[in-house]
């Protein structure tokens, strides 16, 4: 009677044992893969910014930085109802061009690998 009752609760926990383990391990592996893909796309990345692309990264980042900054000085000083109050306003990007800007920023602090991660 009694390996009956072994038998019977040892193969059930057996199981689940061992598939707790084989979820541990598959997260586990998982997380290395994801890892690996982050530092290789970070250590493309930097091969790209050393083999010129600094200066491609420059020619969309610096406008893209002077119309933040432009748009947060409006909005602190020169608004209808700030500190020196204009008519004239700074325009909003159309709303593609707008998700670019965003990109553009990720991209500027190397924030794209974490696009792919959070996906």
């Amino acid at each position: 009677m009694m390996w009956f009752l072994k038998w019977l609760t040892g193969g059930v926990l057996d199981r689940a044992m061992s598939s707790v383990d084989k979820y541990v391990a598959a997260q586990t592996d998982r997380d290395a893969i994801k890892a690996e893909i982050i530092k290789t796309h970070m250590q493309t990345r930097a091969d790209w910014l050393r083999a010129g692309g600094f200066w491609t990264l420059l020619l969309f980042a610096v406008p893209t930085a002077l119309h933040y900054i432009a748009v947060v000085l409006y909005s602190l000083l020169w608004c209808a109802g700030c500190a020196f109050p204009q008519t004239w306003t700074i325009a909003a990007l159309p709303g593609a061009m707008a998700e670019w800007q965003g990109y553009i920023i990720l991209a500027s602090i190397g924030g794209l690998a974490l696009l792919g991660v959070r996906k």
